[in-house]
């Protein structure tokens, strides 16, 4: 569930129209919602009761500051694949204690850094790794916690693009060689044996190939015991999906469950690191229709979003549900944005929060510097097939195909589930500037990123003399 519903024609983020988000802070615009990270958060913590476990927040899934101080202040791990991502949780607030560091090149100096700094255990990808673990900690005159990926051969059953636990994939270390490491791993002197770690993919959206996967590395658990190497964690990785369009996939209580029957009275503390099913639907990206473009094949809807700020449809062919902001009815289609009444409060709270931020306090503000619209449909749209692309120059600069939608230009429109895998993996191609991140929690709307100027989109590079 998340808190991005229709209040009469209007979508809105928790109690804030996502329209006056958009007049204030312009589009595209990334807009997240605090209560559904928290829900999302908590369901998965609160499944598992008083079994010991760590629910480690997937960074790479969105790394803005404020959701992982959110998260943090809930009591979240996290999970890094870079010292950059160690480098943004710990200027978040983040626990050190709670950080696992995956990742499959783990440089010298981010090991060096995750040492200093006391995380919780290193993912260990290759036996090169752990050799360089093992010198740099003994070099620092420190013991590193490790556990070792291993890589189960299972079939995620997702888009091949986001498996990895095939024995094909680039990613931990081959299930069957692992307990031959292990014995390598426990006999070094800068090194501490905590756990196993495994992940198989991304977006699964049923429970069998985790199972499956979890019967192997339990089985690997119990030899490892036979031969004195104890465990203490299990990290079985992230990958339960979400629902994009139609999907069903099961819940945290669900998933949770289905881990511990199989468990059972086994004392492993179970840690899991979900990305996209936190945050996923916490998020949807805000773009304005700028040209309606019909031609002798398709009905194009251009829009000021672009692949370069939601990569996902262009690289995965990825499907997301794309709504109207205002649905259709009477007078609910209109190409210029409606500045609020005065005292609506809606326009009061979003001001008053702003000024607190020491931000622009008004929508016209905003308006004026983004410039009005000024196209005025003659006839209200009907309903029409359209494929939603965006201004780069790429044919594969899609974010939509074949929706059905009566739009006009300058409508605005939210794309659901981008919570997740959106800003994270934006880009500035086409030289065009990274989107704006709003937080909303209740009535109150936070920037929580600045739109990015065009100025700072070449501050760091120099012409020849």
């Amino acid at each position: 569930m998340d808190h991005f519903n229709y209040q009469g024609d209007q979508l809105c983020a928790e109690q804030v129209p996502l329209r006056a988000i958009a007049e204030q802070f312009g589009t595209p615009c990334y807009v997240y919602s605090r209560a559904t990270l928290t829900r999302h958060w908590c369901a998965f913590d609160e499944a598992f009761g008083e079994r010991p476990h760590l629910i480690c927040f997937a960074v790479k899934a969105n790394s803005n500051l404020a959701v992982l101080n959110l998260l943090a202040r809930l009591g979240a791990g996290f999970d890094i694949v870079s010292v950059g991502e160690l480098e943004r949780v710990l200027a978040a607030g983040g626990d050190p204690g709670k950080v696992i560091f995956s990742g499959v090149g783990k440089r010298a100096d981010e090991i060096q850094r995750a040492l200093e700094v006391g995380i919780r255990c290193f993912n260990v990808e290759s036996e090169s790794e752990l050799a360089r673990i093992n010198a740099i900690a003994i070099e620092l005159g420190l013991v590193a916690p490790v556990s070792l990926r291993v890589n189960p051969d299972v079939d995620a059953q997702s888009h091949p693009y986001i498996s990895t636990g095939l024995k094909e994939n680039k990613f931990g270390i081959d299930i069957q060689a692992a307990e031959a490491v292990y014995r390598d791993a426990a006999e070094q002197p800068g090194l501490r044996l905590v756990g196993i770690d495994c992940h198989i993919g991304s977006q699964l959206t049923s429970l069998g190939p985790f199972i499956d996967a979890l019967d192997r590395v339990l089985l690997l658990a119990d030899r490892l015991a036979e031969q004195g190497i104890r465990i203490e964690h299990l990290d079985l990785g992230g990958g339960l999906g979400i629902r994009y369009t139609d999907e069903e996939p099961p819940l945290p209580d669900a998933y949770v469950a289905a881990l511990s029957e199989r468990l059972g009275e086994r004392s492993f503390e179970v840690i899991l690191e979900p990305g996209r099913a936190i945050a996923g639907n916490a998020g949807v990206l805000l773009t304005c229709v700028e040209y309606l473009k019909p031609t002798p094949t398709h009905r194009f809807a251009i829009v000021d979003a672009a692949m370069n700020d939601l990569l996902r449809p262009a690289l995965y062919g990825a499907e997301q549900e794309i709504v109207p902001v205002q649905r259709l009815g009477a007078g609910a289609l209109s190409s210029k944005p409606s500045t609020a009444p005065p005292g609506d409060p809606y326009r009061e709270q979003i001001g008053a929060s702003l000024v607190e931020q020491g931000l622009e306090s008004t929508i016209e503000s905003a308006v004026k510097q983004r410039g009005e619209r000024t196209v005025e449909p003659t006839v209200e749209p009907t309903v029409e097939l359209y494929e939603i692309v965006g201004p780069v120059c790429e044919t594969g600069d899609f974010l939509g195909r074949a929706r059905r939608l009566a739009l006009a230009e300058g409508d605005l429109l939210a794309i659901r589930g981008s919570g997740a895998y959106g800003f994270s993996m934006s880009s500035n191609y086409n030289s065009r500037p990274r989107a704006a991140e709003v937080m909303v929690d209740g009535d109150r709307v936070y920037l929580v990123r600045r739109r990015e100027s065009i100025s700072a989109l070449f501050a760091g590079e120099e012409v020849l003399p």
